[in-house]
């Protein structure tokens, strides 16, 4: 009897095989051959983001002041004071630098309060993932902070500074623009001196 079962389960396992192993050889060969078909290419415009830049620096130009602008031209960045005091404290100034945390410091003494992270997505950007060129990020901070800055203020997240930008790194930065304010104070004239929007703001360095 034992035989005899042991002679079935032989012979059900050698049709089995029979029939399903040329199944898995064929799922093996297509799966090798999907493997080794070309990918399709997505073409990129390489010259898109820069684009959108350009476009978005001229926004930026058309919005701010002279000063401003000369600023973010010159330096990469932007400086807003703050429109909040209470009589008592010094108000703070901000640093709005792309896609990077609003500063903010105590003008006086150049001692940093703290960082404030905001993030403004465009859903609509042909790059898939909603991130602003760099002067659109700049500009919707502007707007913000000089819209409602007690709103901005409350909704961000506040970290201590030196959390997401170095603060060695923001000190230079404020010694940069005090020396750019002082330099362009002399000047003959604080008129921007055919500036070019098309050129790309340096980083902050």
């Amino acid at each position: 009897m034992l035989v005899a079962v042991v002679a079935a389960v032989v012979a059900l396992v050698a049709v089995a095989a029979d029939v399903v192993a040329p199944r898995v050889a064929e799922r093996w060969r297509a799966r090798s051959r999907r493997a080794r078909r070309p990918q399709a290419t997505v073409l990129q415009d390489p010259g898109r983001e820069r684009r959108a830049e350009q476009r978005a620096r001229e926004l930026l130009r058309s919005c701010v002041d002279a000063e401003d602008w000369e600023m973010y031209r010159d330096l990469g960045f932007l400086r807003v004071s703050s429109s909040l005091a209470d009589g008592h404290d010094e108000p703070c100034a901000y640093l709005l630098y792309p896609h990077r945390p609003i500063v903010a410091y105590l003008p006086s003494t150049g001692r940093l309060v703290g960082e404030y992270c905001v993030s403004f997505e465009d859903p609509g950007m042909d790059n898939g993932t909603g991130r602003l060129p760099d002067s659109d990020d700049v500009l919707a901070k502007w707007m913000a902070l000089t819209g409602d800055e007690h709103e901005l203020i409350s909704a961000a997240n506040m970290h201590l500074p030196g959390r997401q930008i170095d603060g060695a790194q923001v000190e230079r930065d404020l010694a940069r623009l005090a020396r750019w304010e002082h330099e362009r104070s002399r000047r003959p004239s604080a008129v921007s001196r055919g500036s070019d929007p098309r050129a790309v703001a340096p980083t902050a360095s």
